[in-house]
């Protein structure tokens, strides 16, 4: 679940320099060579999005020079877009994506929602977040995310020809399922990690049950404490997989909720290098 139990206290915006970013996680794959590389062609800038619900404030990141790239949405967790998602947008682009990652708070405020560490056993520090949450309904949600793939269908460095990856973190999961969903003709490939309520026991909008609307190929990477709090989660994700035909990887990894991004007090880097590497095989396989 993406609530206050299950977080961590203190997470943190670990705002590393791009350079720093870039060689910790080339270094774990073994390619500090090309870090630096990296860092330096990739384009970012900051755009808005029309909406059914208004404009969205978002960070596109591209690979610098001529040519055309597969396009991947990335849902951020329950803070939102912040400098630390600006850097694994920006390593997204240098493996060869165009990315976007939106304010999924837009509708309440833009981004950052969170100014420094936030305290997630501080109920009444929380309280905002979970506000800004409970204003994305399912419908907008939907619209929001036919809206993003449209806006990166229009860039010129999109490879329009090529499916498209939507990866989400946290609250980010459910968001993941539902694009998959919502623009199924495009989305080829999803990720989530350590998603919260990708199966909701008897809510009829649960996520899971929207798998036999996609075309894609999942990845899903579930926190140890999540497994713990609903272990038959996996389960039930496994089955709608299967009876859906839809490949996909479900898996428990050695970490807790938020491991995968750096500033919260539970981040893992080899836990999360090995998520990262996963995705990166699944884009590679898919995204064609």
């Amino acid at each position: 679940m993406c609530d206050n139990d299950i977080h961590p206290g203190l997470i943190e915006d670990w705002s590393l320099s791009r350079r720093a970013f870039l060689v910790t996680g080339a270094a774990a794959a073994g390619m500090a060579t090309v870090a630096n590389a990296a860092e330096t062609n990739v384009v970012e800038k900051d755009v808005t999005i029309p909406t059914g619900d208004g404009s969205a404030d978002a960070a596109l990141f591209y690979p610098a020079g001529k040519g055309s790239w597969p396009a991947v949405l990335m849902w951020p967790d329950i803070m939102g877009l912040r400098p630390v998602f600006r850097e694994m947008g920006r390593r997204l682009a240098a493996q060869g994506y165009v990315v976007l990652v939106p304010n999924p708070f837009y509708r309440s405020k833009k981004a950052p929602v969170v100014d420094g560490p936030i305290d997630f056993s501080n109920k009444e520090a929380t309280q905002k977040l979970f506000g800004y949450r409970a204003a994305m309904t399912n419908e907008g949600v939907d619209k929001d995310a036919v809206a993003y793939l449209a806006f990166l269908d229009a860039q010129p460095q999109t490879a329009k020809r090529k499916k498209a990856g939507v990866q989400g973190y946290c609250m980010g999961g459910p968001l993941a399922f539902r694009t998959a969903a919502a623009v199924s003709s495009r989305i080829g490939a999803v990720g989530t990690f350590h998603g919260g309520g990708l199966v909701a026991a008897n809510a009829p909008d649960s996520p899971h049950l929207l798998i036999p609307k996609t075309k894609a190929a999942f990845l899903i990477c579930i926190a140890r404490n999540d497994d713990a709090r609903d272990p038959t989660a996996k389960d039930v994700l496994k089955a709608a997989f299967a009876a859906a035909g839809r490949p996909a990887t479900v898996e428990v990894y050695p970490g807790d909720h938020g491991w995968c991004v750096p500033g919260s007090q539970v981040y893992n880097q080899e836990a999360a290098e090995r998520a990262w590497s996963e995705l990166s095989k699944l884009y590679k396989t898919n995204l064609v």
